[in-house]
């Protein structure tokens, strides 16, 4: 198996280090299989010295893609996907830490077994072992509202709220599940399977990007599987997040995510289909 993992970074080098760190573990038990290669592709935003003293130093064998600006994800993904060698490629941010190793070759593994699959996404862990949500079904206008607004305390709120997180599929979080979209943190594809839905679409800066992948995987016949077997750590700052109208609007995450929402129906539609669960 031939694997190109492509990490996206802006400006948190000692977070990249720990991450980087368990990456490179990862390649040393990956490559003890004479069958088995694979490389390591930083795709760097507004690339300080500082990340490039650090893989030099510690990380020679990792390849570095340098910018002079803020990509925003789908953007700094792309570089390092059309650069990778890989049959199989891994997209991840740098805050995704993954401190055992298999967690990465079991859902490559999955992957190859399972010819149908497009997409897979493990289970993300907040560093107090409790679970992240990243698995979901498609956003609506309302659902946008209702996480954005006191309308989503309310019961037919919460109600509306925990279905779109699939909080209603009591199995989520135990068996491989087709969902319809998952949080582009970390997420295992094929190349060719790339090749034939298309990158990232870099008109979102950020947000709703991942959204948009997963729903053309889906409009290709290629399954998205939330895959909770394999389970990693993220640094989750959820910085777009707030309940209050003014402060969104005052808020550059929460302006971005609202105006890429925007960006998104205006491609899609108001239509909500349902694949997964």
């Amino acid at each position: 198996m031939n694997v190109s993992i492509v990490v996206t970074h802006y400006k948190s080098p000692q977070v990249l280090k720990l991450s980087l760190g368990y990456l490179y573990n990862w390649k040393k038990e990956f490559e003890k299989d004479k069958n088995n290669k694979a490389e390591i592709i930083v795709s760097d935003s507004d690339t300080q010295n500082e990340v490039k003293v650090l893989l030099l130093d510690r990380y020679p064998g990792v390849r570095l893609i340098t910018s002079n600006s803020n990509l925003g994800f789908g953007k700094a993904a792309n570089r390092g996907i059309v650069q990778a060698k890989g049959e199989y490629i891994v997209v991840m941010n740098s805050d995704v830490i993954i401190p055992e190793p298999q967690n990465i070759t079991v859902m490559l593994e999955y992957l190859e077994r399972n010819p149908d699959v497009g997409l897979v996404g493990p289970k993300l862990l907040n560093f107090d072992n409790s679970h992240q949500p990243s698995a979901f079904r498609y956003y609506t206008p309302l659902s946008i509202v209702l996480r954005r607004t006191p309308l989503g305390k309310t019961s037919w709120g919460k109600e509306k709220i925990d279905k779109f997180m699939m909080r209603d599929y009591e199995n989520l979080t135990e068996t491989p599940t087709e969902v319809d979209w998952l949080m582009g943190s970390i997420m295992a594809t094929k190349k060719s399977y790339i090749e034939k839905i298309g990158l990232f679409d870099e008109r979102f800066f950020m947000y709703m990007e991942d959204v948009d992948l997963c729903r053309r995987y889906w409009e290709n016949d290629l399954k998205v599987i939330y895959y909770p077997l394999a389970a990693v750590y993220h640094f989750h700052g959820r910085a777009s997040r707030t309940k209050n109208i003014f402060f969104a609007l005052l808020n550059k995450y929460t302006r971005t995510h609202l105006m890429s929402a925007i960006k998104y129906f205006k491609k899609h539609g108001l239509k909500t289909p349902r694949y997964g669960k």
